[in-house]
């Protein structure tokens, strides 16, 4: 019995030694953690060089990041650079595509947003989330008759969603569907009491 005791108690001190080098932080993590505490205390520029100490350019996490962090510090430039990086490397990630559209759109750069709204529906026929912006731009653009099944599609998937609704009844109303732009205005007057943009829109309404 001794001579079995002797392998077991040096694979227990073999396996609390690894679990305790398991809990210990690497350098990347610590870089991490680091920049979180950064960012917190707005802190942009620090968060950033933090992550730098341990920079890679093939590092999906760490592009993201910097994708992040610089967007906060107004580097909108550098913030597109790190998330087409990360979406070079991860090109079904949305998270990185919905990232780079945040620097895009503080420079303006919309026929660029919407390829990338465009891209997240592709992977994710579904995402409301791309619907809805991608609906917005045209719009904006009086693009109605394709801006309208973007919102269709959001409200028949989400039917109490505010700003969908508004935005279709808008829209409806522009191609001329008085009756249903009516049923919608009404329908944002339930979910928003004495909304503003509906009542202006059943007033357009004759």
């Amino acid at each position: 019995m001794e001579t079995l005791r002797l392998p077991i108690i040096l694979l227990m001190i073999f396996f609390s030694t690894q679990s305790s080098l398991a809990q210990q932080p690497t350098a990347w993590q610590n870089a991490f953690y680091k920049s979180y505490e950064a960012e917190t205390n707005e802190k942009y520029t620090a968060a950033i060089n933090e992550l730098m100490n341990v920079y890679k350019a093939d590092d999906y996490f760490i592009n993201l990041r910097l994708g992040w962090l610089n967007y906060l510090a107004r580097q909108h430039t550098k913030s597109e650079q790190y998330y087409r990086t990360a979406i070079r490397l991860k090109p079904y990630s949305i998270e990185a595509r919905f990232g780079v559209v945040k620097p895009l759109s503080a420079t303006a750069k919309w026929d660029q947003v919407k390829l990338q709204y465009l891209e997240i529906l592709k992977i994710d026929p579904n995402n409301t989330v791309a619907s809805y912006w991608l609906g917005v731009i045209h719009y904006n653009r009086k693009e109605y008759s394709m801006a309208v099944k973007l919102f269709e599609k959001v409200v028949n998937l989400y039917p109490l969603d505010y700003d969908s609704v508004i935005m279709l009844a808008w829209t409806k109303l522009n191609l001329g569907k008085t009756a249903e732009a009516k049923l919608l205005f009404n329908h944002a007057l339930t979910l928003r009491k004495n909304d503003e943009s509906a009542l202006n829109g059943l007033k357009l309404i004759k």
